[in-house]
């Protein structure tokens, strides 16, 4: 646990010096005398830039970005404190919104548009952040070789029955920790427990780095099962429509499948403060929800717009309800039992 947690901070510092160092240089005293939004993102240029684009385009609002990992952004903000530039926090996983509200780089804000548009259990309860798009973490299984009637949830995984089968990315990822720490919530640590030490014992080869490589795994016959975000399948079938891989939606009938988001806050120092919401609350309409959703095949966290054709072919899920903050709240514990149960 401590190796684990030394290595991760220093790898926010080398990544925060590498930011100030790339990054072109932004003053607070510019950002606030000028018509210009300066976002902080962790989300790919990719990803966003188009959206930045559209809006200058709508409302002549300039914006200028930065895009790092969420770690360094973090700590990029809580050391410029009143002097950062930057008035608007875009970042993945519920764990990381909740963090950065706990370390109090983020503001409360009250918008009945955003309170409208994204669900309670998708944003903060004092308004410090709020989801913009949602990714499902589900089964992916290798439908040449087992049935969807053979899978039931993550717990299952367990089970004695999937020794040898079942392939994990590394618990080393936040998309895991999020998952564990959903788990530890709905059903306690030592149930939590029961279940890591049944994956660890399942698995049929050391844990991949990524999703991907997990899913190439079982399309080579490697295990047969394993679990990722939705949008991974997505990239991978869009690649190969026919490697044999298929999604099962887990959980349902109890807890539902676990959640998460991208999501956006406005900065506790934010000199355009006004603009920046703004912007949040644009970012929370049809239009906006359909490019941040659609740009990586995730579903949009307003629930009166649709997901796009390819993403609604996989089916209609129950979700868990839980508020998606439960993956910061509880994400040191779940770190804890995962190592644990050498779960690596």
């Amino acid at each position: 646990m401590k190796a684990k947690m030394a290595a991760w901070v220093s790898g926010i510092a080398a990544a925060t010096v590498a930011a100030f160092i790339v990054a072109e240089p932004v003053s607070a005293q510019e950002a606030a005398k000028s018509n210009e939004l300066v976002i902080y993102s962790a989300r790919n240029e990719h990803l966003v830039k188009p959206l930045f684009d559209l809006y200058t385009e709508k409302t002549g609002t300039k914006i200028r970005y930065i895009t790092d990992k969420a770690g360094p952004l973090l700590a990029r903000l809580e050391t410029e404190g009143r002097n950062t530039p930057a008035d608007l926090l875009i970042t993945v996983d519920a764990g990381n919104l909740w963090q950065a509200s706990k370390q109090g780089v983020l503001q409360p804000i009250k918008s009945e548009t955003l309170e409208k548009n994204i669900p309670e259990n998708l944003r903060d309860e004092k308004g410090d952040w709020f989801g913009l798009s949602v990714r499902a973490r589900t089964l992916v299984y290798a439908s040449n070789r087992i049935k969807a009637d053979d899978l039931k949830g993550y717990e299952d995984l367990a089970d004695p029955r999937w020794k040898g089968r079942l392939c994990l990315r590394t618990s080393k990822k936040v998309y895991n920790q999020s998952l564990v720490a959903t788990m530890v919530e709905r059903l306690g640590k030592d149930k939590t427990t029961q279940v890591l030490d049944g994956w660890v014992s399942n698995l049929a080869a050391p844990v991949f780095s990524n999703d991907t490589r997990a899913m190439e795994a079982v399309a080579a016959g490697i295990c047969d099962v394993t679990v990722v975000n939705t949008y991974y399948f997505g990239r991978l079938q869009k690649k190969n429509p026919d490697n044999g891989l298929k999604i099962f939606w887990a959980n349902q009938g109890d807890s539902g499948v676990h959640v998460n988001i991208s999501g956006a806050g406005v900065t506790r120092y934010a000199k355009n403060k006004d603009a920046a919401v703004d912007f949040l609350e644009w970012m929370s309409t049809e239009e906006a929800q359909h490019i941040i959703a659609d740009s990586n095949m995730e579903y949009p966290a307003n629930a009166s717009v649709k997901p796009s054709e390819q993403v609604a072919s996989w089916g209609e899920f129950e979700a868990d309800d839980l508020n998606v903050a439960i993956a910061g709240e509880k994400q040191i514990q779940a770190i804890q039992l995962m190592d644990k149960a050498r779960y690596n």
